[in-house]
């Protein structure tokens, strides 16, 4: 299996490989790639509607640049928790690109990764402005959405400095308040079809989206009330990576 930085060629290839949307690991299969190097080569560069190969390529050589400007001759040196910087702004980048595709804009994006890759899981603004280098309007207005969204709280320290958190709780009330909102569809959607008369072709569409609806918003409570325990159940420690599909 090849070493070393992807080519520009192989970039065009993954290109390629995505708008058959052909899987990650079946690109990799064909570039005799692992699936990680493929997944993360993806996610940092747009994710797999917005990858383009030379772009992509070009990214990577300003990266490299600016390792060797302001190391030259030698390699990141690790932080002081022993882990690889370079490997840590990596994966915080495939991160951020995650949240995006799944709906949250950039800057909100941003902060949610950088609270969930602190190992206090909590920062104060002036440590989110000093991390991710923005003005405090920036973080205020990705609190207040995502706060919105149930996906941030705010919390007191001991010196009574305000502190935005993530916690274990948080995912559950998100599905919670997702849930309600979909339940608000289905009563809108079931008013509009006595609105439009039953029987009628537009009110039949509106039921039908009502008890996709409904069916859905139960499930996802449901589901949620039954996983809420791994949220508290502290994974067993296993040996050896899987491979993704």
């Amino acid at each position: 299996m090849p070493g070393g930085r992807l080519t520009q060629q192989e970039r065009q290839q993954i290109a390629l490989g995505l708008a058959d949307d052909l899987a990650y690991a079946e690109i990799a299969r064909r570039l005799d790639r692992p699936t990680s190097t493929i997944t993360r080569e993806v996610m940092r560069n747009g994710g797999p509607t917005a990858y383009r190969a030379d772009l992509a390529h070009r990214a990577t050589e300003r990266r490299a640049h600016r390792r060797k400007a302001a190391s030259p001759g030698a390699q990141a040196p690790p932080q002081s928790d022993g882990r690889d910087a370079e490997a840590v702004r990596e994966y915080e980048e495939m991160m951020t690109t995650v949240f995006m595709q799944s709906g949250l804009p950039k800057m909100m994006s941003r902060v949610l990764t950088c609270l969930y890759t602190t190992d206090s899981g909590s920062l104060t603004a002036s440590e989110l402005v000093q991390r991710l280098q923005v003005s405090p309007a920036s973080i205020s207005k990705a609190i207040a959405f995502l706060e919105s969204q149930d996906l941030v709280r705010r919390a007191r320290d001991e010196r009574r400095r305000e502190r935005y958190v993530v916690d274990d709780d948080l995912w559950y009330q998100s599905m919670v308040a997702s849930a309600r909102s979909t339940a608000q569809l289905v009563e809108t959607a079931r008013h509009g079809a006595g609105v439009l008369g039953p029987g009628t072709p537009a009110a039949v569409r509106l039921e039908n989206v009502a008890r996709f609806l409904d069916f859905v918003g139960e499930s996802l409570i449901r589901a949620a009330e039954q996983a809420r325990e791994v949220l508290y159940t502290k994974p067993e420690t296993t040996s050896g990576d899987t491979a993704g599909a």
